[in-house]
């Protein structure tokens, strides 16, 4: 079981990699819009369900 929400995460991890310059303003926007617009789709039910297979598979 995850205690930090995925959502946090990838924004620690997409800040870092703003600080190390290892991706540009443009790339984060474009990142952070396909993330909200996948979101909405169908598709949110498979990842969810991948990510929380692998998040449990990790716990053990």
């Amino acid at each position: 079981m995850l205690t930090i929400p995925l959502v946090l995460l990838f924004g620690i991890v997409l800040a870092l990699l703003l600080r190390q310059r290892a991706l540009g303003a443009g790339a984060a926007a474009v990142a952070i819009l396909f993330g909200f617009y996948l979101a909405s789709t169908g598709a949110r039910h498979t990842i969810n369900q991948l990510i929380t297979s692998l998040a449990h598979a990790l716990g053990h």
